[in-house]
């Protein structure tokens, strides 16, 4: 059949499926634009709409034209750049795909970075999208696996699909793909109707957020509109370069990148970001913005810039994440996260949304979290455990190879570390390649302050805080204003764990913030910690008395042992809490139940005044100071760990027994409760100010007041509370063998 289309008359060939009229594809994908979703508000429920995903990677519309018995497949970016010679393998796959469905197809959807468990950040991405040499994109097709996940189909054989409603289309997208999926090419997730289950994962597993979409809805491409709403959980958008300032104290190259976004055709300031950069990011950036530099200030009106400003043209475009836009518009605590040469510098503009609401359990409203990077993947657990057995009864070091083509070299592993029970640093390196699923999760991009034990937990022990010299693999972060450590570790992968104890550190100790936000912890911790001469049980007394009091004013809370004596209980915040509102909250709590039961608690800080209680300790809640994470080994007599337990294991009487948690108990008790820390990244976190208003109507009487502000050289000793000097951070016996 055939209808007129057009002023002139022109003839376009339509079909009627399933009783939508489909066209005949005319379109050369190259000139195509992707829809866009509009960042505003949606119901996590209704019959007419499809929730997916967001993806963190590059956005990709890719053309693949079969001919006979060959296909070929070309990838363009949103911007319409030709993407296909950095992603071969994902390019092979679409081609794959051609011949075994036998006609062309054009499709949208996302590349990402992925491993063993998913899809990874845009940052993983990032050294993909740097290369441009053949035999380099080679070379990382190992090392930074992609795949390309189909969310739509807009042309299916000689079918323009364009003008059938969304919920037929994924129909259509669903038979092509069915029982043709492949590490480099997957089907996106759709769920029609309900998407609170969807939304509770994203906030659990630190994704961006997700896409809502009519199901009614055609697809209208390079329009940008209500039948697509994004729903952000992290705030981050794209932002223009437009200079940068000069480096201080250990930093080099440059101190903070000038963001702006356009307005009106016009250039306008958003902020300066100074963080999430490492070394070889630093490197690369300042070799781009060199060529780019002008002495004419891009930005319609000259910023205040908090520090010498070098301009530059407008040419780049960089991917930040921040907390929010203050009331003068500019951003709240960005991080960089990387370049991106796929979206058009004069198309960046600010994105503006309300908070995201939704229901997750029952009743109860979720609070956006900041974006986690998910667990990398750990590699064959049974192949590393083996290997690292091998080089132990070797006697002599090895290398191990490890996920992202990280090699990691080890030694000593057959040193006693804990004399009276034979466990060497080998048995201590195969504990944390058992749990790093566990701890992996809780570390992540945290700093990671090193206490290190050279010769087992009955030799001399030292603090260091700053980061030796890494291989290749290995973590390390330059936080702003942190002149007196120019590097720290910061947790998250496998090597940097296994490099951890290498270096003789048996405890993982994080801070109670990440590096992204360094100023903010995103939880609080109380600390029980009782007199030697208090048994367990009286621990676990206070720990349901404290229990009681967070239940009482809806408060959350999550405890496990310390690895020794004692017992922590952590709380959940929302992003933003200050360290101050974090402590004085703990001490609030941790006073009332202390004057409730002053024969068994105290928070008096001498020790002379303890007797015989059990100190909650409240002051652990400062930036940079750190308590044994969950998982983590311990230095104790008896190898403990910091273990996770449930509150009902808590409340039971008899009780149990602290010393039952340890290095060698610990897998048996995972396999049977499974992860039980998880509740702190998915259950609602606790906005601080509702908080101390219920306390106030729950536990009347006089509050404790902050602590005088400390001196230079308390807050020196705070940060290194050993030493006193946290410049030092070396081994003070170098010839040591770890």
């Amino acid at each position: 059949m055939m209808i007129p289309s057009g002023a002139e008359g022109a003839h376009v060939h339509v079909a009627f499926v399933c009783g939508y009229t489909v066209r005949k594809w005319q379109e050369d994908v190259a000139k195509l634009s992707p829809m866009l979703a509009l960042l505003a508000e949606s119901p996590l429920q209704g019959a007419s709409l499809i929730f997916e995903p967001k993806y963190d990677g590059i956005r990709a519309l890719v053309d693949v034209n079969v001919r006979g018995h060959a296909a070929s497949a070309r990838i363009w970016s949103r911007a319409g750049n030709d993407k296909t010679h950095q992603f071969p393998e994902v390019a092979q796959a679409l081609s794959t795909l051609g011949v075994r469905v036998g006609r062309s197809l054009a499709l949208d959807g996302e590349i990402v970075a992925v491993g063993g468990d998913g899809a990874k950040g845009f940052e993983t991405l990032q050294p993909r999208l740097q290369l441009t040499r053949a035999h380099n994109i080679r070379r990382n097709v190992t090392a930074v696996p992609v795949a390309f996940v189909a969310f739509d189909i807009l042309r299916d054989g000689s079918d323009d699909l364009r003008e059938l409603p969304l919920s037929e289309r994924r129909r259509r997208l669903e038979s092509v793909m069915a029982d043709h999926e492949s590490p480099d090419l997957r089907l996106g997730r759709s769920v029609p109707t309900d998407g609170r289950g969807l939304m509770a994962e994203a906030v659990a597993n630190g994704w961006e957020g997700l896409i809502v979409k009519e199901a009614q809805s055609h697809y209208h491409a390079g329009r940008r509109g209500p039948a697509w709403r994004k729903l952000k959980i992290v705030h981050r958008q794209e932002f223009v370069l437009g200079g940068w300032t000069e480096p201080r104290g250990s930093r080099d190259r440059f101190g903070a990148l000038l963001l702006g976004v356009y307005d009106g055709g016009h250039l306008v300031y958003a902020g300066h970001v100074g963080t999430g950069f490492d070394q070889r990011t630093l490197v690369d950036l300042a070799g781009r913005l060199a060529p780019l530099e002008t002495p004419h200030c891009p930005f319609a009106a000259r910023p205040d810039a908090n520090g010498k400003a070098h301009w530059v043209r407008p040419n780049l475009v960089a991917e930040v994440k921040f907390a929010e836009w203050t009331s003068a518009g500019i951003l709240r605590h960005p991080v960089f996260l990387g370049l991106r040469d796929d979206v058009a510098v004069r198309k960046v503009k600010r994105e503006t949304q309300r908070p995201v609401t939704a229901t997750i359990r029952g009743d109860e409203p979720a609070t956006p979290v900041a974006a986690h990077r998910p667990l990398p993947p750990v590699g064959d657990s049974d192949e590393l455990l083996a290997r690292l057995d091998e080089i132990e009864r070797s006697g002599a070091g090895g290398r191990l190879k490890l996920s992202g083509g990280v090699a990691l070299d080890v030694a000593n592993l057959d040193k006693v570390y804990w004399p009276r029970l034979g466990i060497t640093k080998g048995e201590l390196m195969r504990h944390y390649a058992r749990v790093a699923p566990y701890i992996l999760p809780v570390v992540d991009g945290r700093p990671l302050v090193m206490k290190r034990y050279p010769d087992g937990i009955e030799g001399e022990a030292f603090y260091q805080q700053r980061a030796p010299q890494v291989p290749a693999g290995i973590r390390i972060v330059t936080l702003a204003n942190d002149h007196e450590v120019p590097s720290r570790l910061v947790g998250g992968d496998l090597a940097t764990l296994l490099y951890m104890v290498q270096l003789g550190v048996i405890s993982q100790d994080p801070w109670f913030s990440r590096v992204d936000s360094p100023e903010f912890p995103d939880e609080v911790a109380l600390d029980l910690d009782p007199m030697p001469d208090v048994p367990f049980t009286r621990v676990l007394e206070v720990a349901r008395w404290l229990h009681e009091a967070l239940e009482r004013i809806g408060v959350a809370g999550f405890p496990k042992t310390s690895g020794a004596s004692g017992l922590h209980i952590h709380v959940p915040l929302v992003p933003g809490t200050p360290y101050e509102a974090a402590r004085l909250f703990a001490q609030i709590i941790g006073t009332a139940v202390a004057r409730a039961h002053p024969k068994a608690a105290t928070v008096e800080r001498a020790v002379s005044n303890r007797g015989s209680t059990v100190y909650i300790d409240c002051l652990q809640n400062v930036r940079g100071k750190t308590l044994a994470c969950a998982y983590s080994a311990r230095a104790s007599d008896f190898a403990g760990t910091s273990t996770p337990l449930t509150w009902q294991e808590v409340h039971d009487e008899p009780g149990i027994n602290a010393r039952d948690f340890t290095i060698r108990s610990l897998p048996g008790r995972l396999a049977t409760t499974g992860d039980l820390w998880a509740g702190t990244r998915a259950r609602t976190r606790v906005n601080l100010h509702v908080a101390l208003a219920a306390l106030e109507r729950d536990l009347p009487g006089p509050r404790p007041s902050p602590e005088p502000r400390p001196s230079q050289q308390q807050r020196q000793l705070r940060r290194n509370p050993r030493q006193g000097n946290p410049r030092q951070g070396t081994n003070s016996k170098p010839g040591k063998k770890m």
